[in-house]
């Protein structure tokens, strides 16, 4: 019931100050709640490597763009992945930069906590390049020399459960990485495995959405996608103290990254867990919320921790995910950008 934008976005308007051609708006998981990219009202992207498979969500469309030569790059939010996971799936580069950088009015927030705006494009000096329009902030994105940096990588949580063909990526990746100089430095994280505990009654997530959509959802609610209405109304589960130990959980999860990533140069992980899913082995509900899930699974663990992260791709479909803490941006970009190299 609500009417058109009238004017663009913060964001939006200065990407078109800067002399970006906009050619469009495209198809994505409805109020961008969902790392599968479905959307049952005006179509479903599919992957640009299999039709059969989806692109990943929420910005799948975007993706979907960008990878068939339709846009140079596009514009996405991420509040857990929406950003990373389609550019993994879908062969380009995506990243999510540390929360707020870029400005979220006029977007239509998902979790005010957890939301970003990033690009997906071909490649980190482009990504890095809209990001300067997106933000106000020119950072520097100069690549690093490999020799010397010091790359954390761990095997709680994010590396559970693995596909064969992304672990084999990432492996190859640390060892490529190796080779050239690069210190791959382990290290334990294991309250990363509290993670599904914490969020079982939505997380952050619904809770804000909630707040947001029931007025919308009493009115409308059979013009939504019910999957992404079942899952806003988890947060009219939650009470207010409910809310302040998720704020308290998410604040003591920071303190122990911040604690274990103090001299690290950047933070490796799978981008997604598995490789995109065939769209047919979603039809029945509960293969589908299990699959958004497991897709969701690492990218979130950024948002949660309120950093930044660049995905690279490795393989078809599958991708190297750079993180960093709150405000590493410029060393994100850094570390990603000499890392491309080795991907061609």
């Amino acid at each position: 019931g609500n009417a058109p934008a009238a004017a663009d976005s913060p964001a939006v308007a200065r990407l078109r100050a800067a002399g970006a051609v906009l050619i469009g708006r495209t198809n994505m998981s409805e109020f961008a709640f969902s790392g599968l990219g479905l959307n049952p009202h005006y179509g479903t992207p599919r992957s640009p490597f299999d039709a059969e498979r989806i692109a990943g969500g929420s910005t799948s469309g975007g993706a979907v763009s960008v990878a068939g030569g339709m846009a140079a790059a596009a514009l996405g939010t991420d509040t857990g992945g929406s950003i990373r996971i389609p550019s993994a799936f879908c062969g380009l580069t995506g990243f999510k930069p540390t929360a707020r950088r870029v400005p979220l009015d006029g977007a239509v927030p998902l979790s005010t906590s957890l939301d970003s705006a990033g690009p997906l494009a071909r490649s980190v000096a482009c990504c890095a390049a809209m990001d300067a329009v997106l933000s106000g902030e020119t950072l520097d994105a100069r690549p690093a020399s490999l020799a010397g940096l010091r790359l954390y990588v761990t095997r709680d949580f994010v590396c559970d459960g693995v596909d064969a063909d992304v672990a084999q990526a990432f492996e190859d990746m640390l060892s490529r990485l190796s080779a050239q100089g690069a210190r791959i430095v382990p290290f334990d994280f294991p309250e990363l495995r509290r993670l599904p505990e914490i969020n079982a009654g939505g997380g952050l997530t619904a809770a804000e959405a909630w707040a947001l959509h029931r007025d919308w959802l009493t009115r409308d609610g059979e013009r939504y996608d019910q999957r992404v209405a079942q899952r806003i109304r988890r947060g009219a589960q939650q009470s207010a103290a409910d809310y302040i130990t998720l704020l308290a959980e998410r604040r003591a999860m920071q303190q122990h990254a911040a604690e274990r990533l103090r001299e690290a140069d950047a933070w490796l992980m799978p981008t997604v867990a598995v490789p995109a899913p065939r769209l047919d082995a979603l039809e029945r509900d509960e293969d589908f919320f299990a699959t958004n899930a497991l897709v969701l699974r690492n990218p979130s663990v950024i948002n949660f921790l309120d950093g930044c992260a660049v995905s690279l791709p490795v393989a078809p479909g599958i991708g190297l995910s750079v993180c960093g803490l709150h405000g590493r941006d410029a060393r994100v970009l850094q570390v990603a950008g000499s890392i491309e190299p080795l991907l061609r």
